[in-house]
């Protein structure tokens, strides 16, 4: 009853960091259904899927009523992750689980570093209404290739690719990551349905939760300082990455890669924030968006 209880509040989070967020979820899922539900790393990464598409599907309802969500942009990406999810959910069969959770932690803290980072200023440069096509979809399909095979619905690599990469605005990256991250998330779960059963009582508890996380979540976003959450979060993505890397190595290897880990987190980080000062501060007055294809301002 305790794990039972655990894992739900944990579902609980994993909700609310899909609302706030737009992504995240399964960086939170795989470790919970693994290390607090006791399931094993290929069934979890499937029910990770599961629970990170339904909740994602409902958490866009909110910024899609707001106009945060680039429809175009979202679905192309998604169609192209799709097809990317779909071939890593059938290619991690033949991977093995502790191949899977390590490549799992190293993207965790690859993750960590982006969001410690955060955005590169604008200046001078317009948002794009959409970006281009060709982009979109190379861009979808190597993030659903991973999205398949680690159990990640990707979240935290479409957010920095539309916002850092792509300019568009933080709050509009967000609403169109979720639909990307639902249609992902579903592709990859058919993928690992052909080799994994999954538990869908405990499958079905955990998504609930997750989706009344979501909605608090949706209730919060604005209310909290963007920086401070992303820092925060980052952190907290920083300990997991480092604590799911040390199960899959022996204690000496785990404490110094770990101890490493952290270390070149940090410095990358305050790097990355070092250069971000420099370069100054976004000018105000500019255009609300730049066609991606034509230029033209409006």
């Amino acid at each position: 009853m305790t794990t039972l209880a655990l894992t739900l509040a944990g579902a609980v989070l994993i909700g609310v960091t899909l609302g706030l967020l737009g992504g995240g979820g399964s960086i939170l899922a795989v470790p919970l259904l693994v290390y607090v539900a006791d399931l094993p790393a290929k069934e979890a990464i499937a029910t990770s899927l599961l629970v990170v598409g339904v909740t994602s599907a409902v958490a866009v309802l909110p910024h899609a009523r707001a106009n945060r969500v680039r429809w175009r942009t979202g679905l192309v990406f998604g169609v192209a992750g799709m097809t990317g999810a779909y071939a890593g959910g059938r290619l991690a069969e033949f991977v093995p689980a502790g191949v899977l959770l390590t490549a799992f932690a190293l993207m965790m803290l690859a993750t960590a570093v982006a969001m410690l980072r955060g955005r590169r200023s604008a200046e001078g440069r317009p948002a794009p209404c959409e970006l281009p096509m060709l982009r979109v979809i190379v861009d979808g399909v190597v993030v659903g290739l991973v999205t398949g095979l680690v159990g990640a619905g990707g979240g935290f690599l479409v957010v920095p690719a539309l916002a850092l990469l792509g300019g568009l605005p933080m709050p509009v990256a967000v609403g169109t990551s979720l639909v990307v991250i639902a249609m992902k998330s579903f592709a990859g779960l058919a993928g690992y349905l052909s080799s994994v059963q999954i538990h869908w009582g405990l499958a079905a508890g955990v998504t609930a939760a997750a989706v009344v996380g979501s909605l608090l979540g949706g209730r919060l976003a604005g209310r909290i300082p963007a920086d401070l959450l992303r820092r925060g979060f980052g952190w907290f993505v920083v300990v997991m990455g480092v604590f799911v890397l040390a199960q899959q190595l022996p204690p000496v290897w785990g404490l110094a890669v770990g101890a490493l880990a952290v270390a070149g987190t940090v410095t990358l980080a305050v790097w990355g924030r070092r250069r971000r000062e420099h370069s100054g501060q976004q000018r105000l007055g500019q255009p609300v968006c730049r066609h991606a294809r034509t230029g033209v301002e409006r």
